[in-house]
């Protein structure tokens, strides 16, 4: 399938080299670009594309404001955030506003392709520095008193649990396929399942209730591991 995408840069080095850069691979079209953030809304509306990567600084309205103001439409596309920044407050900012990617412009064109895809197929997929920053928030906020608050994490098989550890700290499907060696496509299953399992939407809600419920703790040993270790 065909990954339709916009692009969104008030610098049109950044934008036509983006665009050159894109129409080299093979599933991806880009439809335009724009530096434009109203003029970014409409062409939404009209070409109706698969993916928005955008800047934050455009024209006449932010790239957040617009991402707020495309979570509004009826039929909104993924956004990958490509930006300089990565501050805390941006970090907060841009996945508040519904963005499902964030990387920074010192990332790899293999790792912007990789962005674009994940977000056509609705996953979130963070630079490694700003993953990194999360899973060590998370591994600083007090553990769970009792994960029976949580007990569908009981119903993961021990390879979901595997996987779910991996994501939670900062594996990217390719990596989690890699490692495990198995297809990309076998694990996008495991973690659609997971999700299914714990009632999350997300990989960003995945990690944090993963914590959050026990089943990965900042010792790196899983639940699923000390219910082995105790068994044993």
């Amino acid at each position: 399938m065909t990954i339709r995408v916009l692009i969104c840069d008030q610098l049109p080095v950044i934008a036509d080299g983006l665009k050159t850069l894109l129409d080299a691979v093979p599933d991806i079209d880009v439809i335009g670009t724009t530096h434009n953030g109203m003029e970014a809304i409409i062409l939404v509306r009209n070409t109706h594309p698969d993916v928005v990567v955008t800047d934050l600084a455009l024209q006449t309205i932010s790239g957040l404001d617009m991402i707020r103001k495309l979570e509004k439409e009826d039929e909104s596309p993924n956004v990958v955030v490509f930006t300089a920044s990565d501050a805390d407050k941006t970090v907060s900012d841009v996945l508040h506003a519904g963005a499902c990617c964030l990387l920074g412009k010192d990332a790899s064109p293999q790792e912007l392709v990789s962005a674009i895809q994940a977000a056509a197929a609705g996953e979130t997929m963070l630079a490694p520095s700003i993953a990194q920053r999360l899973v060590s928030w998370f591994r600083a906020q007090p553990a769970a008193q009792e994960t029976t608050e949580y007990p569908d994490v009981t119903e993961l098989t021990p390879r979901e649990r595997e996987v779910t550890r991996m994501v939670a700290r900062g594996m990217s499907t390719e990596e989690v396929a890699r490692e495990l060696i198995i297809g990309e496509a076998t694990v996008r299953t495991h973690l659609y399942r997971v999700r299914t399992k714990l009632g999350v939407r997300d990989r960003a809600e995945l990690v944090s209730l993963a914590y959050r419920a026990g089943l990965i703790h900042s010792s790196g040993r899983s639940f699923g591991d000390e219910q082995l270790a105790a068994a044993g």
